[in-house]
């Protein structure tokens, strides 16, 4: 098993895929912001780890790992002043575990300019983007694990937006007994949205060559159907005792998406204890004009009474932005 690991592992790391990049053509990106501090120090890697409900985002299959319920808190520290956040719960069920998540994207307060007022109308507009995610997953067998969540994405700009469905699938399979594995997911497969709204509305002279009609007709302008950002997820875990106070934990992940070029993400974490972490990674190696690359973090953790509580930090660099930040508290019940 641990033979498939490293072929697996040598083939993710063993070249490039080409193919034509397809950037700007899919909605709801914020659906590709990772909310998880842990994996994002990582380099946004680690479909194939073993987790609680902060894994769930990158493998949809981890949420049948748990036994206990467990909620989840994320803020980023977005680009130009946007705000990112994430809530998650998992609750054990029967025989598996259910998922609730809930997902915010919010600009602020953006001034309307025109070319007649460049300087601003007085107006202010706002880009708002939610997705509410309910999923369930189960233990198949002590080794693997699979689950499936559907989402209602929402993207607004304005008085316009958009509403779609997709969902997730995935699988979790541990590989050998010291916890080496191996991870599947798809994410965001769904229906094509188009946007809709006030803002769209226009006046329109059905005949202009003739006088004394209606000049002003009340319109509507339709825009194109377009795609969600799919994403197919397949990487690795290998873990490595040192001693009986230190670990480490290796993870690598081949990227798929159906709006740019093939990637991997790399990373690792050393714990002592399970009191304290420190994590690095790179993200989207080999992607075609890629702007993003290294990744750092750290996370702390301990028990909060008959509970334990996990914060974790997570700093991402960017080639031409500011880099950015995310910070995860979690509770485990």
């Amino acid at each position: 098993m641990k033979r498939a690991a490293l072929v697996l592992l040598t083939v993710l790391l063993g070249g490039q895929a080409h193919a034509q990049s397809k950037v700007g053509t899919t909605i709801g990106q914020f659906l590709r912001i990772e909310p998880g501090a842990r994996h994002a120090g990582m380099g946004n890697a680690g479909v194939g780890l073993a987790g609680g409900v902060e894994a769930v985002y990158f493998n949809t299959g981890a949420i049948g790992l748990p036994e206990s319920a467990e909620i989840q808190f994320t803020h980023s520290f977005w680009f130009a002043d946007i705000s990112y956040d994430y809530a998650a719960a998992l609750l054990p069920v029967g025989g598996g575990n259910l998922f609730a998540s809930l997902t915010s994207l919010k600009s602020g307060d953006i001034d309307v300019r025109t070319v007649d007022e460049p300087q601003g109308t007085g107006e202010k507009f706002n880009v708002g983007n939610a997705a509410l995610g309910l999923g369930y997953g189960r233990r198949v067998t002590s080794r693997f694990t699979a689950g499936i969540q559907l989402n209602y994405v929402n993207e607004r700009v304005w008085h316009t937006s958009t509403n779609v469905l997709t969902f997730n699938a995935g699988t979790h399979y541990r590989l050998t007994e010291d916890g080496t594995s191996l991870g599947f997911c798809l994410t965001n497969i769904g229906t094509q949205g188009r946007y809709t709204g006030r803002d769209l509305a226009i006046q329109y002279d059905e005949d202009p060559d003739t006088h004394g009609d209606n000049s002003a007709l009340p319109g509507e302008q339709s825009t194109d159907r377009f795609p969600v950002p799919i994403q197919f997820r397949l990487g690795v875990s290998v873990p490595y005792c040192i001693d009986d106070s230190n670990r480490m934990v290796f993870v690598c992940d081949a990227l798929h998406p159906n709006d740019n070029t093939e990637s991997v993400n790399l990373g690792a974490e050393w714990a002592w204890r399970e009191l304290f972490a420190l994590r690095l990674g790179y993200q989207t190696l080999f992607q075609e004009d890629s702007e993003q690359g290294l990744t750092a973090g750290f996370g702390v953790g301990g028990d909060l009474g008959a509970h334990r509580y996990q914060f974790d930090y997570a700093w991402a660099s960017h080639e031409y932005l500011e880099a950015t930040h995310r910070m995860t508290f979690l509770i485990k019940f």
